[in-house]
């Protein structure tokens, strides 16, 4: 059955799913893949398939926010996709993380409205274990500056006190923030879809969030090269899944 949003259907036949929020970000997954072929480009919905080491992938944007990516994870179960890794940006909360590194998210807070509609507050927005695993593991082979723990996924950056409650968080441990992880992690585990979140580091803690955000998309060194080290950690985690390699 045709998706209304995605404009997919079960005859797409593709199991892993590879989730950026920018649309342009789309044609920069495809060109770490072989036969690569645009498909439709709805609303915030851009998606385009390959494959990658003899393992066919969807690449699918889904726009800002929590709620976009609800209804992408929704309608991607219903046409058969069973694993899904989103790769985006994030700000850092803590020193030490480098601009380009990434954070392989464990698990997110929920301070984001789409996922509160699915569950209450102490539902665990949590990876899959094994996928997460599996990211972890590509990382390291390809000797990727990494870190692995928490984030906060919220609804926007106008907000009057963000220093503060950037500070709250940070001083219990999380690593960075983002838009989308929370749901995604929420929606996939209730619709029995393995899914992970990479997230590459464009902020540096106690940046400039809009000067450094600017830069990312102007293409500076760093976060070009984390934002191609996390689409390639992603597909290699991918094809382990795809040969049984999934630990967990």
């Amino acid at each position: 059955m045709l998706q209304p949003h995605i404009q997919l259907d079960e005859a797409l036949n593709i199991r892993y799913a590879i989730l950026p929020g920018d649309p342009a970000r789309v044609s920069r997954i495809a060109a770490q893949m072989e036969n690569t072929e645009e498909i439709v480009f709805n609303r915030e919905y851009r998606s385009l398939k390959g494959v990658y080491k003899g393992v066919p992938i969807l690449a699918m944007s889904t726009g800002m926010g929590g709620a976009s990516m609800a209804i992408a994870v929704e309608e991607l179960k219903n046409i058969g996709v069973t694993h899904i890794i989103r790769i985006g940006s994030c700000g850092a909360l803590q020193e030490g993380i480098g601009l380009g590194d990434l954070l392989l998210v464990n698990g997110a807070v929920r301070d984001d409205g789409a996922s509160r509609t699915y569950a209450q507050d102490t539902y665990p927005a949590a990876a899959n274990p094994g996928l997460l695993l599996a990211c972890v593991q590509s990382a390291r082979e390809l000797d990727v500056p990494c870190h692995v723990g928490i984030v906060r996924s919220h609804d926007s950056f106008y907000i009057d006190n963000q220093d503060e409650i950037n500070e709250y968080w940070s001083r219990r441990g999380l690593l960075g923030s983002d838009m989308e992880t929370a749901a995604l992690l929420t929606v996939a585990r209730l619709r029995g879809i393995k899914a992970a979140s990479i997230l590459n580091n464009v902020v540096l803690w106690g940046g400039d969030t809009f000067e450094s955000i600017g830069s990312y998309v102007e293409g500076e060194s760093a976060p070009a090269r984390g934002e191609r080290l996390e689409i390639t950690v992603a597909l290699e985690a991918f094809v382990k899944a795809e040969r049984g390699e999934l630990l967990l």
